[in-house]
């Protein structure tokens, strides 16, 4: 067959997937290398789980994301599978089965794809990879707080020097919603606004409403409170809910925990954040940063997961999106390190044993090293040009009499 003559729609993808090629690859695994590093500096151990499983491990009771969100197909036994939507479920999962007995305190990080259908979402991914870490058995504030002192040590590794995280505690709105006594659809709305940053909608909503006036005086408030150093005391001083009180107490402890790491200058409190996923059960934080419209990393408590797999275990974790960071990255036009520098060896037929005498010294030193030999019709300037396209760092000519000419493009 003729090359030009092919199904040129097979050079297409599908709507929500993205090819990543060259050197933004190897800008990817560079950063993936980093937080992977910083992860086993604080403890943390690999686990890998499939990229797909049945589908009641990710179902609605799981607080996971919406069945028709999900891609879905049969085994020969026509069980429903799905790919993988999220990970917490499936470290739930493993924790279950294989730390059964375990009650003291685990640390466990994995990578990978994760799976949501995006259809109608102008360039919003279907297809993203997800860098994550998962604190199990320990139910402790300080927990919460290694969570997000690793979160931030994590980003500045990847360069980042100007991002926030934005921290809350799903108790705050669930306890207020209890204080409240709206139905399920009020309750769902108003979710909605605050969620949106809605304080108009949120202010006709309740107007009308027998609400105790320090709880309506909060929902009032809930937006305008985000980023205030004194939102955590104005929620205290008007409500006497012990869920919210004790979710704001939690918060002060973290507080005080990441002042002790001098971490405070990047994070600030939110008391109306609110999650996609229902199995938040404590703190809940997303990180943010320009360059991204998206949160670069979230997190938080999920104390109850775990049950539903059969082992009662409290847990906090992270995940870090991968696509936004690196678009992030891009915008704000921080060098990645990919701690590669290629070489081209170029060589003429005749010299071509100390052509391969040259590259395997270099590859013993732990170099890559891109072996060919000179086609006579091409110049050497053309094939300088491609050393250039391939970000390579060097091409080391050697020519017909065995001279070596060393060209450098760093």
């Amino acid at each position: 067959m003729n090359e030009l003559e092919f199904d040129k729609s097979l050079l297409f993808i599908p709507e929500g997937v993205k090819d990543v090629y060259g050197i933004d690859c190897r800008r990817r695994d560079a950063i993936e290398k980093l937080i992977r590093r910083e992860m086993r500096l604080y403890g943390f151990n690999d686990i890998k789980t499939p990229g797909f499983e049945f589908f009641d491990i990710f179902n609605k009771e799981r607080g996971t994301v919406s069945s028709n969100k999900m891609y879905k197909f049969f085994d020969k036994h026509n069980n429903t599978l799905v790919l993988r939507p999220d990970h917490t479920p499936q470290i739930a999962r493993c924790v279950a089965r294989y730390y059964a007995n375990e009650d003291m305190q685990l640390r466990l990080c994995y990578t990978g794809e994760t799976y949501i259908h995006q259809s109608g979402y102008q360039g919003k991914l279907s297809q993203t990879t997800q860098i994550g870490a998962e604190l199990v058995c320990d139910s402790s504030s300080d927990a919460d707080g290694e969570m997000l002192t690793l979160t931030i040590d994590c980003l500045k590794k990847s360069g980042l020097e100007s991002f926030q995280i934005d921290i809350g505690h799903a108790g705050i709105i669930e306890g207020l919603l209890e204080e409240a006594g709206l139905s399920a659809d009020e309750e769902t709305k108003l979710k909605n606004y605050i969620e949106n940053k809605n304080s108009h909608a949120i202010a006709q909503m309740l107007s009308d409403k027998d609400i105790k006036a320090g709880t309506k005086e909060i929902f009032a408030g809930i937006c305008s409170l985000f980023g205030e150093n004194d939102s955590l005391e104005f929620i205290r001083t008007r409500t006497n809910n012990q869920k919210t009180l004790d979710a704001v107490d939690r918060l002060s402890k973290l507080k005080e925990f990441l002042a002790s790491y001098d971490m405070l200058s990047n994070v600030t409190f939110d008391p109306g954040m609110l999650s996609r996923y229902d199995y938040y059960t404590g703190v809940i934080f997303k990180a943010y940063t320009y360059g991204t419209g998206e949160a670069i990393a979230s997190g938080g408590r999920y104390d109850n997961l775990m049950a539903q797999f059969g082992k009662n275990a409290p847990a906090v974790g992270v995940v870090f999106l991968l696509d936004q960071l690196m678009e992030a990255l891009d915008t704000q036009k921080i060098e990645v390190d990919t701690g590669e520098n290629d070489i081209l060896v170029l060589y003429r037929s005749a010299n071509r044993k100390a052509a391969i005498d040259m590259v395997s010294k270099l590859r013993d030193e732990g170099k890559s090293v891109f072996l060919m030999r000179k086609n006579a019709d091409i110049s050497l300037d053309e094939y300088k040009d491609y050393a250039k396209r391939r970000n390579l760092s060097k091409l080391q000519y050697i020519d017909d009499t065995g001279e070596v000419t060393v060209f450098d493009f760093d």
